[in-house]
């Protein structure tokens, strides 16, 4: 696959990753809820933004750049840490909707990690890297949606770790 079509692609993704949440956060009932659909719609936006730059870039000189891709969001620990300290919704106040939602999110950003993971293997120098950062920051929307998936579920996990046993 060339560059340029690797390139479009991600913004095919990221647009449609976008679009979910930003067609989404007026269905969710809480507040925190929506802020945190309305940040990872911004942040989707920016990645958008960012393959922008770098498709034209490519097109004008043949190089993507080695430009830094911040995330509004923390990664790994750091995620763990600050999710624990999000409010929550209850299980009991979850609508069908809701979950819905979350589940088609979810769905989007494995879809979205999956394409950088694939991609990784395929380029080499900065691009690598740029999508080497790419899948950095969806695995942490991956760990993030579904984290609240797990807990409105009420399922014993957290973050894939046993909160209680179901037995």
């Amino acid at each position: 696959m060339r560059l340029d079509e690797a390139i479009l692609t991600a913004i095919e993704y990221e647009t449609r990753v976008r679009d979910h949440y930003l067609n989404s956060a007026d269905k969710i009932r809480n507040s925190a809820g929506r802020r945190v659909f309305e940040l990872l719609a911004s942040e989707e936006q920016g990645h958008v933004d960012y393959l922008l730059a770098r498709l034209g870039q490519w097109r004008r000189d043949g190089t993507v750049g080695m430009f830094s891709l911040t995330s509004a969001l923390p990664i790994g620990d750091e995620l763990k840490k600050a999710l624990k300290t999000v409010e929550q919704l209850e299980p009991q106040d979850i609508l069908d909707d809701e979950r819905q939602v979350l589940d088609v999110a979810l769905n989007l950003e494995k879809e979205t990690s999956d394409y950088y993971r694939r991609l990784i293997g395929q380029v080499e120098g900065p691009a690598r890297e740029m999508f080497q950062r790419f899948l950095e920051i969806e695995d942490g929307h991956v760990a993030m949606v579904q984290a609240e998936i797990d807990y409105l579920s009420d399922n014993g996990f957290w973050f894939d770790f046993t909160e209680f046993n179901m037995e």
